[in-house]
């Protein structure tokens, strides 16, 4: 036996599922594999009846996640040549929220042949948004009745999140939500399925199920207010007892044991989210620092030291990323996804050979060419609602605004306009939290985009007048994972005992950062003036043309339908 001790990591995607062997002295990562879903995204029709969905769906299969520990960790394993006696803990993160329902031994429904066929029976992957309508229905009901609760997730609860999908079920399907023992995020199934113990995480539960670790859930009274049938879910589907981060959940049972090709008794990880197990591998343990996770969106986690009511955030949970400091989320759902639409829709034929008889992607085409222009050379300002504004409006119905083009704007104008739009919503968002006490001093940037678009980084950092720095890792989910697994096993196994401590020796930064240009940083504060100015103008209701526009596509639609 060596004495170099391991960790592995499991990140749960929404189309594959990655484990991670970590070496727990140092954070290097020894092996990675991925293993696909067979199902991927349902949301068409069912597996094998083919039943069909309703718009707005986004299903999983739980099956899946199972295949990931059957096949990821035992060729994980074998590539790093690391014996499974030393692997002293193992953790996992997943997308939330993303709940099923399930019998009281574990089996999710969707497992049972006379539950196949119906959709309520299976896992309703996070970016299910058919329960707008219970969400509404939840939320004009908690202001109503004045319950305070909404003031920590920006006012808002989202269509995405554990109760208005539960509701669903109930109010869809009765029957399923009868049959259902328990409801729980797919992240404590998992752990479930590895340990024979059924535990819920503080992390999803505070995010995304209205727990609060000073107030618990909602009082019974509320869940009877939404529906008589509800009153009870906390206690006949839920549990009120919930599991701080990096506490142990249990350890491997034989038959998970003989899926992974690790040892039984492994001790496994309290579950955590994807995006909040991110900041410690980016070495953010501290409140002052922010987190942004950028890829097709952009998720923003800071820790501050006490509870503050910051407009338009996700939410906040204490305990929520670090033990003993509260963890701050706000978001934008457009950023990745606005360039990839751009590139899609809006690049001229000329650009598409150049770009080919160059053998670059047009991306890339786009960036070297955007590259060449001075902050606000362009005269072009744009808003970046391609896809609703997440924070710090909390507005679905709100859409795109490009202002200034002219019969000369080219594409690689319009290009920069729409990073330095996204950029500006990071900005509006930190001004934000600072201006409700909550400090932002630096920021470490982690997911696709940083390794993928300098440009971006820089437009990021001059037009927020911070530095950005860059974790090492290129996979802070999985690694973020690993160090939770070190923290379950201890220190007396080789691990840690504590997330900080794991932080210190597990995450590093790189040497390269993003400083802000002052020149540039000096147009970017008048050009953010005047995106605040627009932001305000069709963002808070003092012209809401773009509802109007809504309405009326909707009305045409139907008419032509």
């Amino acid at each position: 036996m060596s004495n170099r001790k391991y960790a592995i990591g499991v990140d749960f995607g929404t189309e594959s599922g990655r484990a991670l062997v970590v070496d727990v002295a140092t954070g290097q990562e020894i092996a990675t594999v991925v293993h696909s879903y067979a199902n991927g995204v349902i949301d068409e029709k069912l597996p094998e009846s083919g039943v069909r969905l309703e718009p707005d769906w986004a299903l999983q299969d739980p099956n899946d996640y199972l295949e990931v520990f059957k096949n990821a960790i035992p060729a994980a394993l074998k590539q790093s040549g690391v014996a499974p006696a030393d692997v002293i803990g193992l953790g996992v993160d997943f997308t939330a929220c993303t709940m099923l329902p399930v019998k009281r031994d574990g089996t999710p429904l969707c497992f049972l042949p006379q539950f196949r066929n119906r959709p309520h029976a299976w896992v309703k992957l996070w970016k299910h948004h058919a329960a707008q309508p219970e969400a509404n229905k939840l939320n004009e009901t908690a202001r109503r009745r004045g319950y305070r609760f909404l003031d920590r997730y920006g006012g808002k609860i989202s269509s995405e999140w554990f109760i208005p999908k539960a509701w669903q079920i109930l109010d869809q399907d009765p029957e399923i939500y009868a049959a259902a023992d328990r409801l729980l995020e797919a992240a404590d199934w998992v752990v479930w399925q590895l340990t024979g113990v059924e535990t819920r995480n503080t992390c999803t539960a505070g995010y995304k199920a209205i727990w609060s670790k000073r107030e618990g859930f909602p009082p019974n009274e509320f869940f009877k207010a939404l529906d008589p049938r509800l009153e009870k879910i906390v206690d006949e589907k839920m549990s009120r007892t919930l599991i701080p981060l990096g506490q142990k959940a249990g350890g491997l049972t034989g038959e998970a044991a003989h899926w992974t090709g690790l040892l039984p008794g492994t001790p496994v990880a309290v579950a955590n989210v994807d995006a909040h197990v991110a900041a410690p591998a980016s070495t953010v343990t501290e409140p002052g620092r922010m987190v942004i996770i950028m890829g097709t969106s952009n998720c923003h986690m800071v820790i501050g030291n006490e509870e503050r009511i910051v407009p338009g955030m996700c939410g906040y949970t204490e305990d929520g990323i670090v033990p003993g400091l509260i963890g701050f989320e706000a978001g934008q759902s457009c950023v990745g996804d606005h360039f990839a639409w751009f590139t899609e829709n809006c690049v001229p034929a000329a650009y598409e050979r150049e770009a080919a008889q160059r053998g670059v992607g047009v991306h890339q085409l786009l960036e070297e060419k955007a590259e060449q222009l001075k902050p606000g050379e362009s005269g072009l300002l744009a808003l970046d609602w391609w896809n609703g504004n997440r924070s710090v409006l909390v507005d679905v119905d709100l859409t795109g605004l490009l202002i200034g083009a002219t019969l000369l704007t080219k594409p690689e104008e319009i290009y920069r306009a729409l990073i330095e739009a996204t950029a500006f919503g990071t900005r509006l968002i930190v001004e934000t939290f600072r201006a409700n006490g909550v400090a932002v001093n630096e920021i470490v940037a982690t997911g696709g985009l940083p390794d993928r678009n300098k440009l971006l980084m820089q437009i990021y950092a001059d037009a927020t007048g911070l530095t950005f720095r860059i974790p090492e890792t290129h996979q802070a989910g999985a690694l973020g994972s690993a160090m939770h697994g070190a923290v379950a096993a201890g220190a007396a196994a080789g691990g840690y005992n504590s997330i900080v401590e794991a932080a210190r020796h597990m995450a590093r930064l790189r040497d390269e950062c993003y400083s802000p240009i002052p020149e540039h940083t000096a147009v970017y504060d008048r050009l953010y003036a005047e995106y605040v100015t627009l932001h305000d103008y069709f963002g808070r209701g003092e012209n809401d043309v773009m509802k109007r526009l809504k309405a009326i596509k909707a009305e045409a639609r139907g008419a032509k339908g």
